[in-house]
């Protein structure tokens, strides 16, 4: 397996160290936790690395643990796609996998003991009349007149809420706290629920369901966890947790710590937001090419090493912040350019015929993957027609674009000939159609021995054996670093070039490639053959990312 294990000094791993010397803590014991309400993203993947990756670390284990305490948003869909991306990424969940819906019926026992106890009452409260009775950051909430019934009463409205007695809305049940508190989640929070759904693994068992605070330190508790890690925006929801775990008859009692989330310029990683792009189909789905997704990034061609780098690369802190983007970009390319083998491809092509060779000719060049990796060798068929990228050559010649093919200049063609340019072709609109020209002979892997030496090299692809391939060019969804701002639209920032569409032409080793294939497509970029789309018969490769950073991108 993959060696995955995060060797950063970030404060979780420290606190566990920490926690395994002082002899509190015998084995680790972590999870992740997500809400099949969506697919993950960027932000998902550096929680994925920590859990995983400090439960390695420290010869501890992992839960996957599905929150699945809203069916109404949730689907299986979802958590196949969240099962897929761990494993993508290179992490392995210990044991079955698990879902907080396992727990329900020792849930709802809990519950019944914090009836029990006078620590929860049901509350008849509308929702409109529960937010007036709950106060403001600056000022204390009120009792609910529901507040003080007996716990014989509760018992029995607790009981009929579970047999479906009472429409959804109706009650709910609520713990007993203080509604005085300054902290809002301590304010008589709600804990269960009515919710008249089909639940994706319970079926139609349950018609209440219980709240992510209350499920939380609860199934936290259950599986043993020893270090349970949560995003910024829990800490204040930790009393909550601590509350729960000292008011009830839990096996265990695991500690919560919060880190700061992963704020990506250029990026949006609200699930409410993304869900909003795929709905109204401004991407093609959650796993399109420019979504944040861990699937979008598969499909664009992102390594899971190199995910794994950038989650590496950022740390782990206490406080949120905003993450450069250039650093995921410079971790997909550093990985792609140490790893992934050579090929050409001609996206804006323009045909080349070598005069001097017959029309049948066909001569198989052999070229190497890579430079420098053992990655094996592919044939490429030599022909009198090629194709090459229009921007190489020139009308006239020009020291700006010396090294660019014009007539009466060399250029050299990519493991293979020297040839020269003899004449072209326009259309009617002025356009250069065509380029006539002449082989060098005996210049394969050596200079013309009249000394004149070619000025370039060009990329090529045989216009009669080259696969034509679709290629997707991807850029960032969004031209402003912050579209997810306070007061804007993050619409009106839409980048409407983050996908173009061309028609070039591959060599024909390319075409028969698996799915997820990646190149670095010679003096054009990094691309990966389309997870879904790709046949032999129409070959789609999506462009990963530039050979270097496009400025052109930023908007200023």
């Amino acid at each position: 397996m993959t060696d995955t294990t995060a060797r950063g000094n970030n404060f979780v791993a420290k606190i566990v160290e920490e926690d395994l010397a002082s002899g509190k803590t015998e084995k680790v014991v972590m999870r992740f936790p997500p809400e099949p309400n969506g697919f993950l993203h960027v932000g998902h993947a550096k929680s994925i690395c920590l859990n995983f990756g400090v439960a390695q670390q420290f010869g501890g284990e992992c839960n996957l643990r599905f929150d699945d305490t809203n069916p109404e948003k949730e689907s299986q869909e979802f958590i196949e796609a969240i099962k897929a991306d761990v494993t993508w990424l290179g992490f392995e969940w210990a044991g079955d996998i698990r879902y907080a819906s396992d727990y329900f019926d020792q849930l709802f026992e809990w519950a019944v003991c914090l009836i029990k106890s006078g620590n929860a009452y049901v509350c008849d409260l509308s929702p409109e009349e529960a937010r007036a009775y709950r106060g403001t950051l600056t000022e204390p909430g009120k009792n609910s007149p529901y507040r003080e019934r007996s716990v014989e009463e509760n018992l029995e409205l607790f009981e009929r809420m579970r047999s479906g007695e009472f429409d959804e809305g109706a009650c709910v049940l609520r713990a007993k706290i203080d509604m005085a508190s300054s902290n809002m989640n301590l304010r008589d929070p709600i804990i269960y629920r009515i919710r008249k759904v089909t639940h994706h693994q319970t079926g139609d068992k349950w018609c209440i369901y219980p709240t992510y605070d209350f499920t939380h330190g609860q199934s936290d508790a259950i599986e043993g966890v020893t270090h349970s890690v949560c995003t910024l925006e829990f800490e204040d929801h930790r009393p909550l947790y601590e509350w729960f775990v000292a008011n009830l008859p839990v096996p265990v009692e695991p500690r919560q710590y919060e880190f700061g989330r992963l704020n990506l310029d250029y990026t949006l990683t609200s699930k409410r937001k993304l869900k909003s792009l795929v709905d109204e189909e401004i991407v093609a789905g959650w796993d399109d090419p420019r979504m944040p997704t861990i699937s979008g990034m598969r499909r664009r061609g992102f390594t899971p090493s190199s995910i794994r780098t950038f989650c590496d690369m950022i740390g782990v802190t206490r406080s949120d912040g905003m993450v450069d983007i250039a650093m995921l970009e410079h971790a997909v390319r550093d990985d792609l350019n140490r790893n992934a083998p050579r090929a050409m491809c001609v996206i804006n092509p323009l045909k080349v015929v070598i005069e001097n060779l017959p029309e049948d000719h066909l001569e198989m060049l052999s070229a190497p993957f890579h430079p420098e990796l053992d990655l094996g060798s592919r044939e490429m068929p030599f022909t009198r027609e090629i194709m090459i990228d229009q921007g190489d050559f020139k009308e006239e010649y020009s020291k700006k674009f010396k090294k660019k093919f014009t007539p009466g200049k060399r250029i050299r063609l990519r493991q293979g000939y020297v040839i020269e340019a003899v004449d072209y072709d326009k259309d009617e609109q002025g356009n250069v159609t065509q380029v006539r020209a002449r082989l060098v002979e005996n210049t394969l892997g050596c200079d013309p021995e009249d000394g004149d030496k070619p000025k370039g090299v060009v990329h090529w692809v045989s216009a009669s054996h080259g696969k034509e391939a679709e290629l997707r060019m991807y850029q960032r969804l969004f031209l402003d670093p912050t579209p997810d701002r306070s007061g804007d639209d993050y619409r009106e920032f839409l980048n409407p070039e983050s996908l173009v569409i061309k028609q070039g032409w591959v060599e024909p080793a390319l075409a028969g490639v698996e799915a997820e294939t990646r190149f670095q497509f010679e003096r054009e970029g990094y691309f990966v053959s389309d997870r879904f789309d790709h046949m032999a018969e129409k070959p789609v490769f999506n462009l990963t990312i530039g050979l270097r950073e496009d400025k052109s991108l930023t908007r200023s």
